[in-house]
């Protein structure tokens, strides 16, 4: 992976938003479509990784892993990578449509609960003036068949989409990609995680100044409670854990 500094072994993008959408609209003007997979990465799945072999073979060797906090971003920029920034996965998301509303480059959302998806897609006529969604599809809570996915593969076909936007939750979502990936061919599979619903307000974001402090977990534990205490009880102390030990092994070397 070109452009990436390793945070817990995981090949991180050290640019910035404005580059990582430049790169998308060339590749999908210039290239052939290669089915470039891309996540929106934060401590959560870089923890994960650390926990699982298979799911860190797979962002390892996904096309870009955008560091989705700013937590990643110090650890990268005290290892070197001094011009990285956040590439907070709704701000790319909300990027990426603005940039792309005057070209013909089409989208595909997949994710989130019944009728978000669709949401989403009329939301970004109205916020970003973009009308290049082609077709939504919101998967079920259980694991999909190979026939159902070959099914949704089909239909990502058929509707012409370039960029394929996956917006359920780490790992679910980065293991779907690579699925889809398989019966699919377009440009990219990109997830974003909570994107979907943040676009069409079904969960408040974090003031901007929060998300600068590498706070937006606290932000967001203050207002999902119940759902997301036991993630980030286990995740942050991990997180900062697992970073000082490789610290302090690369200070012995």
């Amino acid at each position: 992976m070109e452009n990436a500094v390793k945070v817990l072994g995981i090949p991180l993008y050290n640019q910035n938003i404005p580059r990582a959408v430049a790169e998308l609209i060339r590749i999908c003007k210039e290239e052939k479509p290669q089915n470039r997979l891309v996540s929106a990465t934060g401590a959560h799945g870089l923890v994960y990784a650390q926990e699982n072999e298979n799911f860190a073979k797979i962002l390892q060797n996904f096309y870009w892993n955008l560091p989705d906090g700013m937590p990643g971003v110090w650890i990268g920029r005290w290892k070197g990578a001094k011009q990285m920034q956040r590439c907070y996965g709704p701000g790319f998301f909300a990027e990426t449509m603005q940039k792309t509303a005057s070209t013909p480059i089409k989208h595909f959302f997949c994710g989130g609960k019944e009728g978000v998806a669709e949401e989403l897609k009329e939301k970004c006529g109205k916020k970003f003036g973009n009308y290049n969604i082609v077709g939504t599809f919101c998967p079920p809570f259980r694991e999909m068949t190979d026939e159902e996915m070959r099914e949704l593969g089909h239909k990502i076909q058929e509707s012409g989409a370039e960029v394929v936007w996956i917006g359920l939750s780490t790992p679910k979502q980065e293991l779907f990609a690579t699925r889809l990936a398989k019966f699919v061919e377009c440009h990219f599979i990109i997830t974003v995680g909570a994107a979907f619903d943040f676009h069409t307000d079904k969960v408040k974001q974090a003031p901007r100044w929060v998300q600068n402090i590498g706070m937006e977990w606290f932000f967001r534990l203050l207002m999902e409670p119940k759902r997301l205490y036991k993630r980030y009880l286990h995740i942050v102390p991990k997180f900062i854990y697992l970073n000082f030990l490789e610290f302090l092994k690369l200070r012995k070397v």
